[in-house]
């Protein structure tokens, strides 16, 4: 990313950002998109159902890879408050360096090299792209606070990042349906009831989809970097004696990370924020296995259900900007949460779902759009005008969301009741009731989390008196105390 256009004169209205630049910044986080959709909705389902490992060790390597892009949150939000553009860039060489490794077999492995052994050779691969997958998303969101020059703008680039992010998972859903097409129908009824379900047949198609994937995604990011620039933030100097001196009002203090541990809406929001990220993550990797082992349906339904997902979570999207400005933040994650929660109820209430799976899916996918953009939006409000610490915030938030992710992901498989066996009669219903446990128990507890900002709305409170004050502020305080008011 280049250098950002010169700075407006003092007092001029700043420019509000091109479509070309919108929608430039908007693809920035199209490759990790792209990886996230097959990480979380096929990696448990390769490991577990195509090479055949144990859920706890599927378990075990998603953990792993959770934790890694956790602990390499906060430093790379760190990193990225001083240079977002070299956390992309490095972000992404590291993720196109990596993925591929994780979703092909395991090369030097036999039908007798232990399962310890074949996982830690995915390892090393996991680790890189998840730092990779981390340096990327915080960078890239950081711009948020930076890139817009208001409220609305801020709701629209979430959204427009939020549509590309829909795109992706429809691109990779529709390209694994297509790749399972293309394997062929068999000839016997035998022969098709085997290649309906998933197996070692498939190691090819999840092979090709990841090539397929780094291939397109490498694209986008290219376009990226290419389209954005980020805007120079103008250094702070010392005011000059000879220069007009701003009113007080104008002046910011300067919040560094430890002032935001001691703020009360930096928790709430990070709680909200964690809580819509399980929701989200845990319906995504789970709803293949429960349409595969609760449901019993063809391999197919793996791609065409959580891309109707995605479809009417695209459709959604586009209505946030007009939904949020009419009814605010609040109520439209409460709107999120009620399709959520009448998701769970239907998938509680009904063992079979039939054709009614069609219509779960549009009620989950509108859901999960709606609660995760308004969630970022309420993010880069509680960041506001602190944009040099904003990477800080999204990273702090990131560690949390994803250590409680791969914590969450281990206990289910940890619960897993089939010890011996890919799938038994007990894992039937084990999936049903992951997938609510995933949105209506964990969709209670964001409700909790909003009803504190319904209470105490997001605003920063204790630490304005203690912060250090910028260098315009130390050359302002004789004057603000010297002059009478206006």
């Amino acid at each position: 990313m280049g250098p950002g256009p010169p700075a407006a004169a003092a007092g001029a209205p700043p420019q509000s950002l091109s479509l070309a630049a919108r929608l430039s910044y908007a693809v920035g986080h199209f490759l990790n998109d792209l990886c996230a959709s097959m990480w979380f909705t096929y990696l448990l389902l390769y490991l577990h159902s195509v090479r055949a490992y144990s859920s706890r060790g599927a378990g075990l390597l998603l953990l792993l890879g959770q934790v890694a892009d956790g602990l390499c949150t906060p430093l790379v939000g760190y990193e990225a408050d001083r240079a977002a553009g070299r956390c992309v860039r490095c972000g992404t060489v590291c993720v196109l360096l990596s993925f591929p490794f994780i979703f092909s077999p395991c090369l030097g492995c036999g039908a007798a090299t232990p399962e310890w052994a074949a996982l830690l050779y995915y390892g090393p691969f996991v680790v890189v792209f998840q730092f990779g997958w981390a340096a990327t998303q915080i960078a890239h969101l950081s711009l948020i606070p930076e890139l817009a020059t208001s409220d609305h703008e801020k709701v629209e680039l979430t959204a427009l990042r939020y549509a590309f992010t829909v795109v992706a998972n429809i691109a990779v859903y529709g390209a694994a349906w297509l790749l399972l097409h293309l394997q062929g129908s068999p000839s016997t009824e035998m022969a098709r009831d085997v290649t309906d379900q998933l197996g070692v047949q498939d190691v090819q198609v999840f092979q090709n989809l990841s090539l397929l994937v780094i291939g397109v995604g490498a694209v986008f990011s290219l376009l990226f970097h290419l389209g954005t620039r980020e805007g120079r933030r103008p250094p702070a100097e010392q005011p000059d004696e000879h220069s007009p001196l701003l009113a007080p009002a104008t002046a910011r203090p300067l919040l560094l990370w430890k002032h935001w541990l001691r703020e009360p809406a930096f928790y709430q929001v990070g709680l909200l924020y964690m809580s819509t990220r399980l929701i989200v993550n845990l319906s995504q990797t789970y709803i293949a296995m429960y349409l595969t082992y609760s449901l019993n349906l063809p391999k197919k339904f793996i791609a065409t259900i959580p891309l109707l997902m995605y479809v009417s979570g695209f459709c959604s999207s586009f209505l946030m900007k007009p939904v949020n400005r009419s009814i605010g933040r609040n109520l439209t994650y409460f709107a999120g949460l009620l399709a959520i929660l009448a998701f769970a109820a239907w998938v509680a209430l009904a063992d079979r779902l039939g054709v009614a799976v069609y219509a779960a899916a549009v009620l989950l996918g509108v859901g999960c759009a709606t609660i995760l953009v308004t969630s970022l939006a309420m993010t880069a409000d509680l960041i506001g005008p602190h944009t040099h610490s904003g990477a800080f915030v999204y990273g702090a938030m990131s560690f949390s969301d994803k250590v409680a992710n791969g914590l969450a992901v281990m206990a289910i498989q940890s619960l897993y009741p089939c010890s011996l066996e890919i799938c038994c009669r007990a894992c039937m219903g084990f999936y049903r009731w992951v997938m609510v446990a995933a949105t209506g128990g964990v969709g209670v507890a964001a409700t909790l989390c909003l009803c504190s900002l319904f209470l105490w709305p997001i605003r920063l409170r204790s630490c304005e008196s203690e912060l250090r004050p910028t260098p315009m502020d130390q050359g302002l305080e004789g004057w603000a105390h010297s002059s009478p008011p206006h």
